[in-house]
């Protein structure tokens, strides 16, 4: 057993050490913020602006199943967080034949059309909102929006990058810069958006019942381009995403999905501005500042300001996925292995706070070895267990 760790004598004693020990640190910490909360003030400055603006997130393709609105109230001023979402809003969709569609709350402040509803290249949808008397029951409408067609993406391929550590320049291992290539033979399709899905498979390094799992993430930046000063409608070599070996994305497989749209003027206009904001707030997901104002005004305040965009737009998506074997990829469970019991010692807080990685019964007497941490037990911390459906075809 001196090759795993050295046995305690009692392991009751030293779970009651270690919840000492976090209480006096937890009190300390407590102590300290109260001292420095009493000798700082925060300074917010009074503005005359509303500070509880009405935020809309919504895009709609042509594509069924992936139609969604969100509707949410801004932040004030200093506080930054998430935005509060908005409920009991009555939220429908009307294009330019008279057709309407309605749009059913599915979750806090998230509407969603119709799964079998999408959207017709050449038409123009109008989107409008009646919040309830918690918004004080007013009417939104946003402007006419032309869906545009959008082309095909031509190619999604990577490339590996040498990494140089900050300090001395030297080689700290590999990471991934992923490119697309697109074009449109019509010339139609000149402003261009991207979102991408990435997923990516973890294995424990522990024979544990949720061993396998894969974890998904949203694209958090602005991706657009346009080609309005070039003859050829051509976008070659656009950086989409760059992974580098500070997380396990590429340790196993990797897979992206790439959403392609196309934008008009105004909305072009709208994300550009919003970019260079996020470049200097550090993130897509920062409350919306109210200088960047979108396509949807108030019916009875004309003047109020209301954030956010309504998008409407075909979609062409491509996948790859990457299974290379990247330099410097890190292990994230060193730190998993806290200590080890009898395997017949009966542990206080299992399944709680405390976790079996290694079970191992034979040869006599038997051990046991355990962690702090859940995610190096359960893998679901992180990501699902559930295989996406398109995982194996494309092995």
């Amino acid at each position: 057993m001196s090759f795993i760790f050295k046995h305690l004598d009692s392991v009751r004693i030293f779970i009651i050490r270690l919840l000492v020990i976090k209480s006096l640190q937890q009190t300390l910490l407590v102590i300290s913020l109260i001292l420095i909360s009493s000798c700082i003030k925060q300074f917010i400055p009074a503005i005359s602006e509303d500070q509880d603006l009405l935020v809309v997130e919504g895009l709609i393709t042509d594509q069924p199943g992936n139609n969604t609105i969100k509707i949410s109230t801004s932040m004030p001023l200093g506080v930054k967080s998430t935005a509060k979402p908005l409920s009991g809003c009555n939220v429908t969709l009307a294009d330019d034949l008279g057709n309407f569609y309605s749009l059913n709350e599915s979750e806090a402040g998230t509407y969603i059309a119709d799964p079998y509803f999408q959207g017709v290249v050449g038409r123009s949808y109008t989107l409008h909102i009646k919040t309830n008397s918690s918004h004080n029951n007013l009417t939104y409408q946003s402007l006419p929006v032309l869906m545009k067609p959008v082309p095909a993406i031509d190619s999604v391929y990577y490339e590996k990058l040498v990494l140089t550590r900050a300090g001395d320049g030297f080689p700290s291992g590999e990471g991934c810069q992923i490119y697309l290539n697109t074009h449109d033979p019509e010339n139609s399709c000149r402003l261009f958006r991207w979102e991408y899905v990435e997923t990516w498979e973890i294995s424990l390094p522990y024979i544990v019942p949720n061993k396998i799992c894969w974890v998904t993430n949203y694209s958090d930046k602005i991706n657009i381009k346009n080609t309005l000063s070039i003859s050829d409608d051509r976008i070659v070599r656009f950086p989409i995403n760059f992974v580098s070996n500070t997380t396990d994305r590429l340790k196993l497989r990797y897979s992206i999905l790439i959403n392609q749209y196309s934008l008009n003027e105004d909305e072009y206009v709208y994300w550009e501005k919003l970019q260079n904001i996020v470049e200097q707030v550090g993130s897509l997901y920062d409350m919306i500042p109210s200088s960047t104002p979108g396509n949807i005004s108030c019916i009875e305040k004309p003047a109020e300001n209301v954030l956010g965009y309504f998008s409407v737009s075909a979609v062409k998506s491509k996948r790859i996925f990457i299974d290379d074997k990247f330099r410097g990829m890190p292990d994230l469970y060193t730190d998993c292995a806290n200590t080890s019991v009898n395997y017949w010692e009966d542990i206080p807080g299992l399944d709680e706070w405390i976790w079996v990685i290694i079970d191992h019964p034979q040869p006599p007497p038997g051990y046991k070895i355990l962690t702090f941490h859940k995610g190096c037990a359960d893998c679901t911390t992180r990501g699902t267990t559930i295989r996406p459906y398109y995982w194996e075809d494309f092995k």
